[in-house]
């Protein structure tokens, strides 16, 4: 199947380049190039591709309103770009429905696995971005146990701590010795009982609820993105 792209940015030499790193992918076509936040929900409303590559500073609608606008009307998924990677920036797109979240400079090869990984329904933060998260979530000290979590059964909330380490479903599985089907189970029902979109939302949740307590591993993952496919939206 292939994955349909809008790429937006107000530069048109960093627009072009993504989308020509992009269209060389034999299951990946750009369906549209965007010079602002407008023009993107404009093409996402009329040629509902299955991500959309969001520049953060854009003109008329910044990428920020655009992610909201698109999170909003469709099922496609908004993967935001910036040169800027200030908490602010981080804390209001993945609140106006983000999948993601890359740095400029991310690799040619990160760029297309972050947007395969999306389309696949996972998510995914640059490194530097899921440190800023633990950082933010790890300071000030113990706090007590939020009564959110009290919904989740034990292995339910093993299975969100590692979540919130990185780890992916099969690696999950095999440090808790079960299957990937299981494991698939857990975060599924995670998911649904805390009423979170999905593993982005997930790791959040664990540091703002106390789970994953200061000096805890920060989240993993390879050199260019945290996050890793999976089936469905888990």
């Amino acid at each position: 199947m292939t994955i349909r792209v809008v790429v937006a940015d107000d530069q048109e030499l960093v627009r072009s380049g993504f989308a020509m790193i992009l269209d060389a992918q034999p299951d990946i076509e750009v369906v549209a190039e965007a010079g602002d936040g407008a023009e993107a929900v404009e093409a996402v409303r009329r040629l509902a591709p299955d991500v959309a590559l969001l520049d953060i500073r854009m003109p008329r609608t910044d990428g920020i309103e655009a992610c909201r606008a698109i999170s909003a009307e469709s099922g496609c998924r908004t993967v935001m770009l910036t040169t800027f990677d200030t908490d602010a920036y981080v804390y209001e797109a993945l609140h106006a429905g983000a999948s993601g979240f890359l740095l400029k400079d991310v690799r040619r090869d990160d760029l297309v696995h972050a947007v395969r990984v999306v389309a696949a329904g996972d998510s995914l933060l640059a490194p530097s971005v899921a440190r800023r998260l633990v950082e933010q979530y790890t300071t000030g000290g113990p706090r007590k146990a939020d009564p959110r979590l009290d919904v989740l059964t034990g292995r339910e909330r093993e299975t969100l701590l590692l979540l919130a380490r990185g780890l992916s479903n099969a690696e999950i599985a095999a440090e808790l010795v079960v299957s990937d089907h299981t494991v698939k189970t857990h975060v599924g029902n995670v998911l649904a009982k805390l009423g979170l979109r999905d593993r982005v939302q997930a790791v959040i949740c664990a540091y703002e609820t106390g789970l994953v307590a200061a000096g805890s591993p920060p989240p993993g993952g390879g050199p260019g993105v945290t996050g890793s496919p999976a089936p469905g939206r888990n």
